[in-house]
């Protein structure tokens, strides 16, 4: 499977929220540098329960890749992401039923055919506006 496929196929059970095909694609010591969810924890694999808390805040959304750039070990994605908060997040607990969309862009890198590590880059203060949330100090 090419890096590209393996990116393709996290964001596909990602999106349809098949938890349990997410080490087909994520290494289990997968290192995430972002920070998903405040309060995550700082370790490998972390990343499994972050994706999963998020999802649960934003019941109906997804993050679609507009574009994929592979080169060596690494693939670029840029996401167009997408939801309604329907549920619990640490950053606004009660749910404001508003939507948002945004731009991300996602650096991969695939060892082993599978994500080994996960940057990124988004726009949390577009996304914090149009739901109606404060801006963290």
């Amino acid at each position: 499977m090419s890096n590209t496929a393996v990116v393709e196929g996290f964001f596909e059970a990602l999106n349809a929220r098949r938890f349990e095909d997410w080490p087909r694609y994520m290494a289990a010591d997968v290192i995430d540098h972002n920070k998903v969810i405040h309060g995550e924890p700082d370790e490998p694999g972390a990343a499994f329960e972050a994706f999963r808390r998020q999802l649960d805040a934003f019941g109906e959304g997804a993050m679609e890749p507009v574009e994929l750039i592979a080169e060596g070990p690494k693939v670029v994605a840029r996401l167009r992401v997408h939801g309604r908060h329907t549920g619990y997040h640490p950053r606004m607990p009660s749910p404001t039923g508003r939507t948002f969309e945004v731009e991300q862009i996602w650096i991969f890198t695939v060892r082993s055919g599978k994500i080994a590590e996960i940057r990124a880059v988004s726009d949390r203060l577009g996304m914090f506006l149009q739901l109606g949330w404060d801006w963290p100090e």
